[in-house]
């Protein structure tokens, strides 16, 4: 994806919302049996996948059943990641355009022909990142709590109004943000790595082809032609990768942020919820539904990222050439 150099211009901070919301309700929506799946796993320690798996199929609605909660779920996919995106994209522009090298930074990403975001540190990219999701994690929690118990069969909620009706009758506004400190102690870490793995993965691969085509090209249209299948690839392998390593790291944070939301009474706060996991369940319930969460985020990543950067990189394209076009009349 080859833009106008330095003088090319950012999309929009809308542009940026649109495609995150975009990449985020069609990854909910595709990948909502798995969330489901792994929300059936963590609620107990009796819980496991292939149970879990025979029950659910064995009922009235097997195929309603896997996609039950699909729609708080894509609320807050599809909302957070659009306010995640917008918000990180905002936070890196920031730290880029302080930095004295910003525009060579840039200029040199942009060649590469992977990326639409600025090239930061290692340092950089896991703090924006962390802040960005923590944000956008603390704006949509009510939607979380309502998805994490829509897709538990503890409750029976009939509809998004009922359940919130009865959240905030039982436990007061606090209960809409049941399990935030577990979520915000996963989703940080979570996120900031996840920016630097995912950066860290596309620098590789780009020169990995770099090399590859340079090596194998007879002429430059066939270079062309291959540069943007090859840059969707680099960004799914990039996510696919990222999100492994940063599922396996913070698992144990997500199993403790769904037991403190499936049962906040219970488990209290993070400190309890940890000492009694281990008490009844063992060490290992921190790692349940550990292949469900990462298959889930290697797959919801890899499409969330390549839809996000594909729909922006193409909208900085729209506006180079529509200020291109204003310049030659």
């Amino acid at each position: 994806m080859s833009h106008g150099g330095q003088n090319s211009r950012k999309a929009h901070p809308t542009f940026h919302f649109l495609a995150g919301l975009t990449s985020g309700v069609s990854s909910a929506v595709l990948l909502q049996p798995a969330d489901l799946l792994k929300t059936r796993v963590q609620q107990s320690r009796s819980s496991s996948l292939l149970p879990v798996l025979r029950s659910i199929l064995s009922g009235p609605r097997p195929i309603a059943s896997l996609w039950r909660g699909t729609v708080p779920s894509a609320l807050r996919t599809g909302f957070g990641s659009a306010l995640y995106f917008t918000s990180l994209s905002s936070l890196r522009q920031i730290l880029a355009n302080q930095s004295v090298q910003s525009t060579l930074q840039h200029s040199a990403l942009i060649t590469h022909g992977s990326s639409v975001l600025p090239k930061l540190s290692n340092i950089q990219n896991l703090l924006t990142g962390a802040s960005a999701r923590v944000f956008a994690g603390f704006v949509l929690m009510p939607v979380t709590v309502i998805k994490v118990r829509y897709e538990s069969d503890f409750y029976t909620y009939k509809s998004i109004s009922s359940a919130a009706r009865s959240i905030h009758a039982t436990e007061g506004l606090k209960g809409f943000f049941s399990g935030f400190g577990a979520t915000a102690v996963r989703d940080a870490p979570y996120a900031g790595l996840y920016v630097v793995f995912y950066e860290a993965s596309k620098a590789r691969l780009n020169k990995l082809f770099a090399v590859a085509s340079s090596s194998t090209a007879a002429g430059g249209v066939e270079d062309k032609r291959r540069s943007s299948g090859s840059s969707a690839t680099i960004n799914a392998s990039s996510g696919v990768l990222a999100a492994g390593l940063a599922t396996g790291v913070t698992n144990p944070f997500d199993a403790v942020k769904t037991r403190l939301q499936l049962m906040p009474r219970k488990y209290g706060n993070m400190i309890k919820a940890t000492r009694l996991m281990i008490k009844e369940d063992g060490f290992k319930s921190f790692f349940d539904g550990l292949g469900l969460r990462m298959g889930r985020k290697a797959l919801s990543s890899a499409l969330a990222w390549t839809v996000y950067e594909e729909l922006i990189g193409r909208a900085e394209m729209f506006v180079a050439r529509h200020d291109n076009d204003r310049v030659v009349v």
